[in-house]
């Protein structure tokens, strides 16, 4: 049984059920809200229900409970259903995480309550817990300002994507950062203080196997993340720290066999960390498809697995490659759509070209993995995003050149994709000169003309 999942998700909740299938000789049962054709499709039954539903738990259960000799494995895979989907496989009688502390990987507000009840314990292992509050009114966002005059960071409670994430500072208007977070007030809104530390990470992995995932994010009022880098650059001290604190979060949210994705900041000398939240689930951004490529596991793989009991090793190989995900926008303030590609045009590999061209590397050392358009409507998208749904397209790319720092690649590659976007979609300066320098038709005259 798979419970929900972010539509984002869909090529991930193929691949494990058909390694469900394959390697476990199982049907696969998915419950998630207004299903797709393409859900029934990958899984071989659907059910209709919503795990943010009020009463999810007891109608599944009336649904599924006397099918209970049927399911012998099941896992959760959204946010949404972090906490009621626990609660109904506990129901069930099948294996997983603690339903009762799910719910502070959801609610962010509810973390940094768990937090606070252990602040002591947390702040001898150097783990800084924030202040915060939570506010249903602009009167409340200006106590939280006065008391908090460097600045702050508000945010919904049960938003992912960074969605609606906006970083208050010094002289900023109250009543827009008000107006940002007011389309979130209904399920909640938090205030907290900025985190002192500059670096941010991902603690990752699946049961007691982790790895470290360096985040690149933008700076500025929309802290949105715009890159992931595998393996993170940190030395033993920095590694060590971030572990750390990476586990102390999954004690509080109470993961044990499932998946994790908590995000940790890392002062620069590795003294002190703090958490930005946790996930109980598989990272967003590829993630472990930059693990399958870096250390050669396929965890989705081993999630199944360990759905249905079976644990593998703690230890990791060492690393084959780098690996990183990033996320590609748009230049200036537009509409766009894919189809806006000239055809046959190859926007992304362009830049990784130009990329590795700029670094002196062989097209074999900087390779293209993935590349995916976010969504192929015509959206209105900002150069400055706000959040993660606010780019056009994302791409992944493998580093096996000795001594070249992905972090350096990521950066040049960002640049270079304004540029082969542009010109695949004919708004580049080559592209203008051009439509220039050609001669007009005789129709295209008179319209001129007109």
């Amino acid at each position: 049984m798979i419970i929900d999942y972010n539509l984002s998700r869909v090529d991930d909740v193929r691949h494990m059920s058909a390694y469900a299938r394959e390697r476990h000789g199982t049907e696969v049962t998915l419950i998630r809200a207004d299903p797709s054709a393409v859900d029934a499709e990958i899984c071989d039954e659907v059910i209709d229900l919503d795990p943010l539903s009020p009463d999810f738990v007891e109608t599944a259960e009336r649904l599924l409970g006397p099918r209970r000799a049927e399911f012998r494995a099941g896992v959760v895979f959204s946010d949404n259903a972090v906490q009621s989907g626990a609660v109904l496989l506990e129901r069930l009688g099948l294996r997983i995480d603690s339903a009762e502390l799910a719910g502070g990987a959801f609610c962010k507000h509810e973390y940094r309550l768990s937090e606070a009840a252990h602040h002591k314990l947390l702040a001898a292992q150097r783990l800084l817990v924030p202040d915060f509050v939570t506010v249903d009114s602009r009167e409340g966002l200006a106590d939280f300002a006065r008391s908090h005059p460097d600045g702050f960071v508000v945010k919904p409670t049960k938003e992912g994507n960074n969605r609606g994430v906006v970083v208050v500072r010094p002289g900023d208007s109250l009543d827009a950062a008000f107006a940002e977070v007011g389309p979130y007030l209904e399920g909640g809104v938090i205030c907290e203080q900025l985190l002192p530390y500059r670096r941010e990470y991902s603690f990752d992995g699946l049961g007691q196997v982790s790895f470290v995932t360096e985040k690149v994010s933008a700076t500025g009022r929309y802290p949105v993340e715009v890159a992931q880098i595998l393996p993170a650059r940190l030395n033993h001290a920095e590694r060590s720290a971030v572990e750390r604190a990476g586990r102390q979060v999954n004690w509080l949210v109470g993961q044990v066999d499932g998946p994790f994705h908590n995000e940790i900041r890392l002062s620069d000398d590795a003294s002190g960390t703090a958490v930005v939240e946790p996930n109980r689930r598989p990272a967003g951004m590829k993630i472990w498809s930059l693990a399958r490529w870096v250390y050669g596991i396929d965890f989705y793989h081993r999630w199944v697995d360990a759905a249905f009991g079976i644990t593998a090793g703690s230890a990791l190989p060492e690393p084959l490659c780098s690996a990183a995900t990033v996320m590609l926008g748009v230049r200036t303030d537009r509409a766009f759509a894919p189809a806006d590609v000239a055809p046959g045009a190859t926007p992304f590999e362009d830049a990784v070209a130009a990329t590795a061209a700029a670094h002196g590397l062989l097209p074999h050392e900087l390779a293209v993995k993935e590349f995916a358009w976010l969504s192929p409507a015509r959206r209105e998208l900002h150069a400055t995003a706000r959040d993660n749904a606010d780019f056009a397209a994302q791409g992944c790319v493998v580093l096996t050149a000795a001594g070249a720092d992905m972090s350096e690649v990521v950066r040049t590659l960002r640049d270079a994709w304004p540029d082969a976007l542009d010109a695949s979609t004919g708004r580049g300066p080559r592209a203008q000169e051009r439509a220039a320098a050609a001669p007009l038709e005789p129709t295209t005259m008179m319209e001129a003309a007109r």
